[in-house]
């Protein structure tokens, strides 16, 4: 199973504590559940990949020193990518190293939850990889849609959650993904 996996680790840095929607209510035990899943990632001979959402100015450009790791998250990648789109398989090099490594699984784990985490997981399923999807292990924040109604994270996760299972991934937990070689999820 280790050989052929890997855990990709979706924009896990210090720059989104610098936006204005980040909420620390949920940091503690997202940190909590990814960290155990990089842990046994490592333990278990899973390739661990870090992805970081990098742009031109502000607290996501290379200048801000905000790209890396959200803190106290403890990681030591096999590989590093940079991405500037929401699937980390867009022009990151990504897609080639996973290739190159005979990669055919993925857990998806990371920032935020409905967008790069959501989108990352839906490309790479388009692609032919069985892909886990841990939202434990995943943050996002409330949103307020067109409507003026607001979501609260759990809502946003539950739907996430709705829209990948059995079409794009797997929904598993941190053990689940560790453990268990997934079937490939429907079409």
């Amino acid at each position: 199973m280790s050989a052929e996996t890997a855990l990709l680790v979706i924009d896990a840095q210090e720059s989104f504590r610098h936006r204005p929607y980040f909420r620390d209510a949920e940091v503690a035990l997202y940190i909590e559940r990814q960290q155990a899943l990089i842990d046994g990632a490592k333990a278990g001979g899973i390739s661990i990949v870090q992805i970081f959402h990098v742009e031109d100015a502000g607290a996501f450009s290379e200048a801000s020193g905000l790209v890396r790791p959200l803190a106290p998250l403890r990681i030591e990648p096999d590989a590093v990518f940079r991405k500037r789109r929401h699937s980390a398989l867009v022009g990151s090099g990504l897609d080639v190293w996973l290739t190159e490594k005979g990669i055919r699984r993925i857990i998806v784990s990371g920032i935020r939850t409905e967008q790069c985490c959501e989108t990352t997981t839906r490309h790479a399923s388009d692609l032919g990889y069985e892909v886990d999807y841990v939202s434990e292990a995943t943050l996002t924040f409330p949103m307020t849609d067109v409507s003026g109604r607001e979501w609260s994270a759990a809502a946003i996760r539950a739907r996430t959650e709705l829209v990948l299972a059995g079409r794009f991934a797997r929904i598993a937990t941190v053990e689940e993904a560790l453990t268990k070689v997934p079937e490939r999820a429907a079409e």
